[in-house]
């Protein structure tokens, strides 16, 4: 299975958007399985259920920042890339889903009771948001691959 389906798979399996796309993501870059579901583990529903940004983008941010993060103080070159690429996948995250935040993917709040009721009834998570974690970790693929 290959990362993309591996993150669709872990979402189906009840770990938040973030988590998926990291864990799918985290082994291949040094980060074990575990790790990437508990750094992820409060970022789903835009944040902490806040409806911000997308659980499948700060989980590809996350990734992205383990293959391209500068490690060093000072190391401009590596920060510059890093944001661009971060950049990159935020504008391509939203061409394609119209937006990257959660509330606006969704059109509920998930920080209200209300919403998370509105969310829950509809179907939202099973309906809505394998799509936005095929679409972060498809984009992540792609960018992963730039050396």
């Amino acid at each position: 299975m290959g990362r993309i389906e591996r993150a669709v798979s872990l979402f189906s399996e009840g770990f938040n958007c973030a988590q998926a796309v990291l864990a799918a993501f985290g082994p291949d870059l040094g980060l074990e399985r575990e790790l990437a579901l508990k750094l992820a583990g409060a970022f789903g529903g835009g944040m902490g259920r806040m409806g911000e940004t997308c659980g499948a983008v700060t989980g590809g941010l996350m990734a992205l920042g383990l293959k391209f993060g500068p490690t060093r103080a000072g190391d401009e070159a590596a920060k510059e890339r890093a944001y661009g690429l971060a950049c990159r996948f935020f504008k391509e995250f939203e061409a394609w889903n119209g937006s990257v935040l959660c509330r606006e993917l969704l059109g509920c709040d998930l920080s209200t009771p209300e919403g998370r009721k509105r969310a829950k009834e509809a179907g939202l998570h099973s309906s809505r948001c394998p799509g936005f974690v095929r679409a972060a970790a498809e984009i992540l693929e792609r960018l992963l691959e730039l050396e």
